[in-house]
């Protein structure tokens, strides 16, 4: 099965993505509805946006979901359009299987910095446990609590992603109109707590 690569819009235009689907991956439909609203993903962009005025992606998100989840990646995506490449704009990692092929991917491109943001801390935990992590790969870990920042980088990480409503405003660092200008998250030099308003 062929990877979607998506051609991001808004802050995100002109980086590729590897995205996946959110509204069928069991951890964010467990995180999605836990009920408790410091939770940032009680509040999922990604999931508000495929479910109204974004459903057209949900398929290809879905067939992406599935290619990389059950089973090895044979056919390594072409990536073309630009130096750094974003792993989950939308979706969040579903399995072992999954982690793997991204891997394949990061190390088909060793000239391109990739940027994975995830909360699965036990999976990241896991596979980089016995294996070096890729100069290429950032691993962004994306705090989910609102307003109670992680200022320690967890274990194989190299970033913190932290969200903000109320307070630590003064310390807001992400907000560029576009990442692909910005870059703080996809260049190892830069800050690695990043701190982002609540969309």
């Amino acid at each position: 099965m062929v990877i979607k690569i998506s051609e991001m819009s808004g802050k995100l235009k002109g980086i590729e993505a590897i995205n996946t689907n959110p509204l069928s991956n069991d951890f964010c439909k467990r995180m999605n509805s836990c009920g408790n609203s410091n939770i940032i993903c009680t509040e999922c962009y990604s999931c508000s946006m495929l479910k109204a005025y974004r459903k057209n992606c949900v398929p290809a998100f879905e067939r992406n979901s599935i290619a990389l989840s059950t089973e090895e990646l044979n056919d390594i995506p072409k990536l073309k359009k630009n130096d750094i490449i974003r792993i989950h704009a939308h979706g969040e990692l579903i399995n072992d299987t999954h982690l793997n092929n991204i891997m394949k991917v990061v190390n088909a491109y060793p000239t391109k910095t990739f940027s994975l943001y995830t909360k699965r801390m036990d999976m990241i935990e896991k596979h980089f446990g016995n294996i070096k992590k890729p100069q290429n790969l950032i691993l962004v870990y994306s705090n989910p609590k609102i307003d109670i920042p992680l200022l320690d980088i967890p274990k194989h990480f190299d970033k913190v992603f932290n969200v903000c409503r109320t307070t630590n405003l003064d310390k807001i660092n992400c907000g560029a109109a576009s990442c692909n200008t910005c870059r703080r998250c996809y260049n190892m030099n830069a800050e690695n707590i990043i701190y982002e308003m609540i969309k």
